[in-house]
């Protein structure tokens, strides 16, 4: 008998799983703890896959899918939970990718994020960014900082996202929850128009074109916080990526306003772990300092990855030194830390080897038991 895509859903929040993937020629399949994992359902045709995909679409929403070829919507289904649904072509064939948005917004402390991370939260005006790769966590620390403010404060915050993924509910703030689609034609006019709602913080899902880069910049020079995400790899890379974005002749204005706005840039990869099932995460810091808005003004930006090195005392890291920390604690492998450092000799330290076989290691199978006692039990996802 097919399986019917709520069945898929509730398996698929039953076993743990972040994301949902549907594909022609191939059974459902399940992302958990980052690794794509197979059911034991059959293999689905062309028209199973498109059958599966519109049981949890409306009508217009499968009339906007045809007529874009894409669709982005987030879904809530009671006793099973929040999705987002992602719908595409390859090949001619309907397919989807379905994330599995948490129930519960986890604080920051518990998702494995720095102290620094709340106190850039706590901030009342200001550019704050949290940046990384698809998939490594991005939304759910933007999701934890907004909840920290909403518990603390008496503020209005809006929050425009594409597609909503984590619910809030008022608390000590009035909170405001726009969808990209439903609510706003997009990011960029969504923002413009918050401007004008009285708000205290704003939350952006994603800073993806200039227009929604400018309008986030102008409202963190004209008195808001503002929490965003980007895809960029590292904090350093920000920089760059926000400035290039611009035209030659605006870039000189963009820069400025980045340099007095900014107030810190939280980078992130979540990686597997070798003590126990779950992926950690790793993290970059970048603190708008003195320093840091100089070297901004000046378009020296390979200069921050010195000012990040030695800027410990303000709650900077480079993400290096995260990596070095898991390793060495034996929640990450070798291979993992090695793979994503930017210096192999900042993982090893000083006994490092040009050959990684000859280098002091841990073992791949698990780590000593001294190191696993070390290991924080909440530092997990």
């Amino acid at each position: 008998m097919p399986i019917k895509m709520i069945d898929l859903l509730r398996e698929a929040v039953q076993q743990g799983a972040s994301d949902v993937h549907i594909v022609t020629g191939l059974p459902p399949l399940l992302r958990i703890d980052g690794s794509i994992a197979s059911t034991k359902h059959e293999p689905l045709d062309k028209d199973s896959a498109r059958n599966l995909v519109c049981e949890v679409l409306s009508e217009a929403q499968i009339k906007q899918f045809e007529g874009n070829w894409r669709l982005c919507v987030s879904a809530f289904f009671p006793d099973t939970g929040h999705f987002r649904i992602t719908v595409y072509y390859a090949r001619g064939c309907v397919e989807c990718a379905i994330r599995v948005c948490p129930p519960v917004i986890r604080g920051l402390e518990e998702l494995g994020l720095p102290d620094v991370a709340a106190e850039l939260a706590r901030k009342t005006t200001g550019l704050v960014l949290v940046t990384g790769p698809t998939g490594v966590g991005k939304t759910t620390t933007m999701a934890a900082m907004i909840d920290l403010i909403n518990r603390e404060r008496r503020a209005k915050i809006v929050v425009v996202e594409d597609p909503i993924e984590y619910r809030h509910i008022h608390r000590k703030s009035i909170i405001v929850q726009q969808e990209v689609g439903s609510d706003a034609k997009s990011f960029g006019t969504a923002l413009t128009h918050i401007l004008r709602m009285d708000p205290d913080v704003i939350g952006v899902g994603e800073m993806r074109d200039l227009e929604t880069i400018s309008t986030a910049l102008t409202a963190a020079e004209t008195g808001h916080l503002v929490i965003a995400t980007l895809h960029t790899p590292d904090s350093i890379g920000t920089v760059d990526r926000i400035i290039d974005v611009f035209p030659p002749a605006q870039q000189p204005q963009i820069t400025f306003q980045l340099a007095s706005t900014l107030e810190g840039v939280v980078s992130q990869q979540l990686i597997p772990r070798l003590d126990r099932k779950g992926r950690v995460l790793a993290t970059e810091v970048l603190i708008a300092t003195t320093a840091t808005r100089n070297i901004i003004r000046e378009r020296q930006s390979h200069m921050l990855y010195n000012v990040v090195q030695t800027g410990a005392e303000s709650g900077m890291h480079l993400m290096d030194d995260s990596l070095k920390d898991l390793y060495q604690s034996g929640i990450i492998s070798y291979d993992e830390a090695i793979s994503r450092a930017r210096d192999r000799k900042q993982i090893l330290g000083d006994a490092a080897s040009e050959d990684p076989r000859t280098a002091t290691r841990l073992p791949l199978d698990g780590p000593p038991a001294r190191a696993r006692d070390r290991i924080p039990p909440g530092n997990t996802r």
